[in-house]
């Protein structure tokens, strides 16, 4: 068929509608790594409606559901950042697309976007992604028609997301109405030369509501207007203001901090002595009046079918492609009176090949929700007599959300028929069932292996707990915390906290949700990451690690405190049972727990290729597991190069006290006896004190930082002079950040220029691949 005829059938698609659905379309196009954009970019399409327009919703990676190169219609993306500064999955073909030197400066001149960046500032590459996209949109001539927004999950994003939602309606309106009336009439006279062409007899009388498609003249950036929708009471601030330093003034919250289970391990204060807890408020916010999101349009059904034999929830969805192995040995590394219980753990990796790990990469656990928080959910749920019935989950046949906006014709049946047949690519289907979900599996493996049940409840989903909610109370406390005026309870009590879905329900008894609505908000139960704390040629079949139980302190809402999710596991996996000493063998016993794993190679956290070049290592507390296995590779390199020329290495590491949380003692100064490691610098932050001090005359280093500054001589010069390399690993929301602006200053002194040519240098070193983090928060 010729291309006139692709055009206008596209076209029918695209733009005829009834008459009563004559509204302009934008695209939503999200790039997301765990949902959160996802969430926001499916939250914005279903909105669409309600402001009279139309979305056109697609991820980044569905290429064949949108095309940027003829696109005329505003785009808005939604894009989150993932591990160090690095695309989502599902971004990254699209990253690569947009980033060909082949491409001329004018080749998105027709395109009008808006950007919504997500990131975390506890990492140093903050919203990479949405800048990188951002910046090359730029380059290829695209007009941002309303400014970017830079959202902080380390401050709550809905800090700068929600006024930034708030104001992009009018700043979508304003690009559309600048759309130009010859464009319209060219594509109509288009559209009429393709009627003349096909005739059929079936489509003379077709009304065409085609929509103003703007040209480049007219794509101009738009600032945002002050006034919003009416459904909302106040306008949204300045874009200007929504930086990630305005949003930390806005809160006045302590950033999260998340260890490798993903929880909160730094939880804020409640201040509960006036009054105030998660279950209730005080005046002004109990007496304000309050803007509360719109109600998420329900779109599944579940329905339950009974078995006659009962199914084990033995291992995650997709165990076919992982690999099951043993762990062989368990070592305490910590003083039993230490703050924290470190674990080492040794998995046996010998019959699987495929698992050829390198010093520097990671590894996923994949672990199950805990029976106990089950069982409770089942209780809460009043699901208990289902455990063991099948679960089958649809789409609700009159659901209106827009998981990817679906078309009506203003056409006779036939012809639809007859055009979604012959250009079934051009159609665009409706919600989905969330991939996490299987078919076919029992309600207890549902709980157990696919939905997160500790997630903190998002706010969408608080609104939709309303509506489930019998107390007149509680219901109002929940309109609070899904609030704009409630942000800071929803922050101090949720947030903060890492309170989970069933500690909620717990507290507000009256709210019965149905578990169609916890299938459609609960995100994936997503495995955790380790670093790889041993060499393969030190450690033939085995697979270190190391990592801290996580306690999770009482707070309101958890009456008790609890356990990471995954490090309470695997604790509970070796005890009751023997802890092996560090030299003792592996056994053979086949009672030994198994767990199931994939590998998370991480090529660029990898020690110098170049033997000779120098290296730094900075891991404070468990961030010091993979500097282990970077250890363990040299010292063998050394007995199987004896003649090689090895370049230094140095070591900073840090803890609490020398006797109780000193973690690899003996292997590190075995190092140093051995020559392996040149210069290892430790600090205690918790022992000595002035006394210690007056008697050296000099300050003790406290942190790792400090000791980076007493050698700052040698450190600026193995890395500016000697081509060396400098590794960190551990907390990113404090050592990281410290660290980053010690080096800062030691460059500076260094060099003797400024902080932002000392700035500089550092990024240089970044891109140079020379200063690597493996960092978390």
């Amino acid at each position: 068929m010729r291309s006139g005829h692709v055009n206008f059938y596209s076209r029918l698609v695209e733009v005829s509608r009834m008459p009563g659905e004559r509204k302009p379309r934008f695209v939503i196009l999200y790039g997301s790594q765990k949902g959160q954009a996802q969430s926001i970019a499916e939250g914005l399409a279903e909105e669409a409606e309600q402001n009279g327009l139309v979305a056109d919703l697609s991820c980044l990676s569905q290429s064949d559901k949108y095309d940027l190169e003829k696109e005329r219609a505003p785009v808005v993306f939604i894009v989150s950042t993932t591990g160090d500064g690095e695309p989502p999955d599902n971004t990254l073909k699209f990253v690569r697309s947009i980033k060909k030197k082949t491409l001329s400066s004018d080749h998105f001149k027709h395109l009008c976007y808006a950007l919504l960046a997500l990131g975390d500032t506890n990492y140093a590459d903050f919203c990479n992604c949405g800048k990188t996209i951002e910046r090359r949109l730029q380059e290829l001539g695209a007009k941002q028609f309303y400014p970017t927004g830079y959202a902080d999950d380390g401050t709550g994003l809905e800090v700068v997301v929600d006024p930034w939602l708030e104001g992009l309606w009018n700043a979508i309106r304003e690009a559309l109405s600048k759309l130009s009336s010859d464009r319209t009439t060219h594509l109509k006279e288009n559209a009429e030369d393709s009627v003349q062409e096909t005739s059929p007899s079936s489509i003379l009388d077709v009304h065409l509501n085609l929509l103003s498609i703007a040209d480049q003249q007219n794509c101009e950036p738009v600032k945002a207007s002050p006034n919003v929708d009416s459904k909302y009471a106040s306008s949204a601030p300045p874009l200007s203001d929504l930086s990630p330093a305005s949003s930390t003034k806005s809160t006045g919250l302590a950033s999260q901090s998340l260890g490798t289970d993903g929880v909160s391990s730094s939880v804020a204060k409640a201040e509960t002595n006036d009054g105030a807890s998660l279950m209730a408020s005080l005046p002004p916010l109990s007496e304000s009046l309050l803007n509360v999101p719109s109600l998420p349009s329900p779109y599944l059904d579940v329905t339950f079918q009974e078995v006659d034999t009962e199914e084990e929830s033995v291992g995650p969805l997709n165990k076919e492609t992982l690999h099951q192995v043993s762990i062989s040995r368990s070592v305490q590394l910590s003083g039993g009176d230490s703050v924290k219980t470190a674990l080492l753990l040794e998995l046996d990796i010998s019959a699987h090949p495929a698992l050829s790990y390198q010093p520097g990469d990671s590894f996923n656990v994949f672990c199950p929700n805990r029976a106990a928080e089950v069982d409770g959910m089942l209780r809460r749920l009043g699901l208990q007599d289902k455990r063991n019935h099948r679960v089958h989950v649809t789409l609700k046949k009159d659901t209106n959300k827009k998981g990817k906006a679906a078309v009506k014709f203003m056409l006779d049946a036939s012809l639809k028929t007859q055009i979604l047949t012959r250009f079934s690519s051009l159609y665009v289907e409706g919600a989905q069932v969330p991939s996490h979900i299987p078919k076919n599996v029992s309600l207890l493996f549902l709980l157990t292996w696919c939905l997160e049940i500790r997630s903190v409840p998002k706010k969408a989903l608080l609104r939709a707990l309303v509506e489930f909610t019998a107390d007149a109370a509680q219901r109002r406390r929940l309109q609070e915390l899904c609030s704009k005026q409630g942000a800071a309870d929803y922050n101090l009590y949720l947030r903060e906290t890492g309170l989970s879905v069933l500690e909620l329900l717990t507290a507000f008894p009256s709210c019965s949700p149905p578990l169609s609505l916890l299938i459609e908000h609960l995100p994936r139960l997503q495995p955790r990451p380790y670093s790889a704390a041993s060499s393969r040629l030190r450690h033939s079949g085995k697979l270190h690690f190391v990592f801290n139980l996580l306690e999770l302190p009482a707070c309101s809402g958890r009456p008790a405190g609890s356990r990471g999710l995954c490090t309470g596991w695997l604790f509970d996996l070796i005890n009751p049972g023997p802890v092996f000493p560090v030299k003792a063998e592996s056994t053979s016993s086949p009672a030994l727990p198994k767990i199931y794993m994939s590998l998370r190679p991480n090529c660029s956290f990898r020690p110098p290729s170049d033997l000779s070049a120098p290296f730094i290592m900075v891991g404070p507390g468990t961030g010091v597991a993979p500097f282990i296995g970077f250890l363990q590779q040299r010292l063998e390199e050394r007995k199987n190069n004896p003649e090689s020329s090895f370049g230094e290495t140095w070591l900073f590491y840090g803890c609490r006290h020398r006797d109780r949380d000193y973690l690899f003692r003996e292997e590190l100064e075995s190092f140093v006896s051995s020559g392996t490691l040149s210069h290892l610098k430790v600090c205690f932050s918790r022992d000595g004190g002035k006394e210690e001090e007056a008697a050296t005359s000099a300050p003790r280093p406290r942190y790792v930082q400090h000791n980076l500054l007493l050698h700052r001589q040698q450190v600026t010069d193995l890395l500016l002079r000697q081509n060396g390399h400098f590794y960190v690993c551990g907390d990113a929301k404090n050592m990281a950040k410290d660290v980053n602006e010690t080096l800062i200053e030691m460059i500076k002194a260094d060099l003797q220029v400024d902080k932002l040519e000392a700035m500089k240098r550092l990024a240089a070193l970044r891109e140079e691949k020379r200063y690597l983090q493996d960092i978390w928060a």
